[in-house]
């Protein structure tokens, strides 16, 4: 890919984002620059709502209203998430301090 080619993403780790469609919302751990999952979880999605793999997907520690877990969403299918509140995921505290004015920061011992 050259660099013209390159993709930024939009989001940033350590971020609290919000799911576009769906009621859930999260913190954002990694970032994969285009699709990096498994067909057989990219045909689970109903083609009428299946994303491009051209694209940021974003591993995020993610709650709803019952529960805790790990989502891969594409980035088009995330807003910023603008309620200032914080994730309830049990993971987050193992690498990130937080929340620091609206998003989580690494943990020293975690920065590369």
């Amino acid at each position: 890919m050259s660099p013209v080619e390159s993709k930024t993403a939009r989001f940033s780790i350590g971020q609290i984002v919000r799911h576009r469609i769906f009621p859930f919302r999260g913190v954002i751990f990694d970032v994969d620059p285009e699709f990096d999952n498994t067909d057989e979880w990219y045909e689970s999605i109903p083609e009428e709502m299946r994303p491009r793999k051209d694209q940021p997907f974003y591993h995020l520690f993610a709650e709803n209203a019952e529960t805790e877990y790990v989502a891969y969403v594409s980035e088009q299918n995330l807003l910023p998430d603008e309620d200032g509140a914080p994730v309830r995921h049990p993971q987050i505290a193992e690498i990130f301090d937080g929340p620091v004015n609206g998003a989580y920061v690494l943990k020293e011992s975690n920065l590369n």
